[in-house]
C-alpha cells in the first residue's frame, strides 16, 4: 500500500563515521514512518569519507555536505537551503523515530498558530542505567528530562533532535546562529532555545507544542554517563545560556530556567533524599549531590561566559562611543 504523502522534509546532519549504525538506524526509521515525507535530506559537516559512504548506501536521499560555518547549525542551516517542504523536521543522526513520529508532528502543526512540534526524547542506555544520574539532568544526554509536561503542552522551545517547524519559521525569522551551538563533540548547545525564543518575540500569539505521546530513542554512549561528561555538559550548558541570553534578552533567554531551578530542582533534591532514607536506595543521595552540583557547575559556566562577554564587547563599546561623539572637521 502507498503511503500518504506529507509535504514535508526531514533534514537529518551528521559528521563522523562513528555513528555509523546509529546513523543508518535513524535514516531507516524515517523510510520507515507512517506517512511518507517529500524528501529526506541527510547534511554532512566537513566529512568528505563519510559523504561518499552515504552516498553509495542511501541514493535515494538528498545529500549535501555542509557549505555553512562548520557544526551543527551550519549543517542544519545547509539543510534549510535545499528543503522544499512546507514543514521541516529534525532528527538527530543518533537517534530513531517511532512510526508515527512525522505523522503526529506535523498534525500538531496543522493548527496556524503552531510554529512548531516536538516529541519526547527517550534514552537507549549503550550500558547501564546510571543510578546517580538524576532525571531532571537528562537534558546533558539530549533526552526528556523531568519537569517537562507530561500531556501536551505548550514550551519555550523544542528540543533540536525531534522537531517539526513550518517553514515560515526560517523565512521570517533566519536559521540557526552558528555562533551558538555544538560543534563535533564540544558539548555546547542551545541553538534550537534560541532560535524559538526569536520565533515567539515575532509571533507573539503563536506558539510551540510538546507532544510527549509521539517519541524517539536516543542512543546514549557509555562515555556520556560519566562524571567528566557531566561536568563537562552542564558548564557548556551555563556558556550556551548566557549566549542565548544576550542574542535575546535575559529575561526570555532565562524563562524556563527560572521554573527549573525554583521548583523542579528543589524537588528533585527532596526526592533523592526521600528515596535515600525511606525507599533504602543510597544512590539517593548521590542524585541529590548531583542535582545541586550541576546547578552550581551550569552557573558557574554562566557567569564565565557573561564576564567574557563583558570584556570583549567593553573596548568596541568605547571605540563606537568615542566615533559617536567626533566633531566633524571644518
Amino acid at each position: 500500500m502507498e503511503l500518504a504523502l506529507r509535504d514535508v522534509s526531514v533534514i537529518i546532519c551528521t559528521y563522523t563515521l562513528e555513528r555509523w549504525a546509529a546513523l543508518c538506524a535513524a535514516i531507516e526509521s524515517v523510510y520507515a514512518q507512517s506517512v511518507q515525507a517529500r524528501e529526506v535530506i541527510i547534511v554532512v559537516d566537513h566529512n568528505p569519507d563519510l559523504a561518499a559512504r552515504l552516498g553509495e548506501q542511501w541514493p535515494e536521499a538528498i545529500l549535501v555536505e555542509n557549505h555553512d560555518t562548520r557544526g551543527l547549525s551550519g549543517a542544519r542551516n545547509t539543510g534549510i537551503s535545499l528543503a522544499q517542504g512546507a514543514y521541516l523536521a529534525f532528527l538527530d543522526d543518533d537517534a530513531v523515530a517511532e512510526p508515527n513520529w512525522l505523522e503526529k508532528l506535523t498534525d500538531c502543526c496543522r493548527d496556524p498558530q503552531v510554529l512548531g512540534a516536538g516529541a519526547r526524547v527517550t534514552p537507549v542506555w549503550e550500558g547501564r542505567r546510571p543510578s546517580w544520574l538524576p532525571e531532571e539532568f537528562y537534558w546533558i544526554i539530549g533526552c526528556t528530562y523531568r519537569g517537562l509536561p507530561l500531556t501536551q503542552a505548550p514550551v519555550r522551545n523544542l528540543f533540536g533532535g525531534s522537531m517539526c517547524l513550518r517553514r515560515e519559521v526560517f523565512s521570517e525569522v533566519g536559521g540557526f546562529r552558528t555562533n551558538i551551538g555544538r560543534i563535533g563533540n564540544q558539548p555546547l548547545g542551545c541553538e534550537e532555545t534560541e532560535l524559538c525564543i526569536r520565533a515567539q518575540q515575532h509571533w507573539p500569539q503563536k506558539n510551540f507544542l510538546y507532544e510527549p505521546a509521539v517519541r524517539i530513542h536516543h542512543w546514549v554512549p557509555a562515555k556520556r554517563t560519566r562524571w567528566s561528561y557531566f561536568r563537562a555538559r552542564c558548564y557548556a550548558e551555563g556558556q550556551s545560556k548566557a549566549l542565548v541570553s544576550q542574542q535575546v534578552g535575559v529575561s526570555a533567554g532565562l524563562a524556563s530556567e527560572w521554573t527549573y531551578v525554583r521548583k523542579t530542582l528543589p524537588q528533585g533534591v527532596l526526592r533523592g533524599v526521600r528515596e535515600a532514607f525511606f525507599a533504602r536506595d543510597p544512590m539517593g543521595l548521590a542524585r541529590a549531590g548531583a542535582i545541586l552540583a550541576g546547578l552550581v557547575i551550569t552557573v558557574a559556566g554562566y557567569f564565565r561566559q557573561w564576564l567574557v562577554q563583558k570584556i570583549v564587547h567593553r573596548p568596541n563599546r568605547r571605540k563606537q562611543i568615542a566615533l559617536a561623539t567626533q566633531q566633524p572637521e571644518g
